[in-house]
């Protein structure tokens, strides 16, 4: 497997934080009660989480590791409802449509770079693994 490119690595590490910060600074500027705050951190923790397990249960079975079925399904299930989460929480905040726009965008920006750091960091220990194995063969 050929390994990612430091562009791409790069790219995606910047994508997760800046996704990431943005909506928990846009939190922290909030004008609104903290457990609302708690809400939504919750949900973008929540959506981490639940995209990384997903993109890794994914690969795995590409990759022919067995998952089970219910992980594979909880995990589809847990990055989808922490999207609904999010769309019915702002659905019914007061919040201006830019600000909601900024969190919905903001949130999924996060969540693309989760994925694409766990893929980069994946592909990088299969190339790491694969280019041990071929400096060993060039021993013998």
């Amino acid at each position: 497997m050929k390994r990612p490119s430091n562009a791409f690595i790069a790219a995606s590490w910047l994508a997760l934080f800046t996704g990431a910060v943005a909506y928990i600074i846009g939190l922290w500027n909030a004008q609104m009660q903290l457990n609302e705050k708690g809400y939504y951190f919750t949900v973008l923790m929540f959506g981490l989480f639940s995209a990384v397990s997903l993109q890794k249960a994914v690969r795995d079975q590409l990759e022919g590791i067995p998952v089970t079925g219910i992980y594979y399904g909880i995990s589809w299930f847990s990055t989808l409802l922490s999207i609904l989460l999010l769309i019915i929480g702002l659905w019914n905040a007061t919040l201006l449509l830019s600000e909601k726009g900024f969190y919905g965008m903001s949130f999924m920006l996060a969540l693309f770079g989760s994925i694409a750091v766990q893929k980069n960091i994946r592909d990088c220990q299969v190339s790491d693994v694969e280019e041990v194995k071929s400096d060993n063969q060039e021993q013998l």
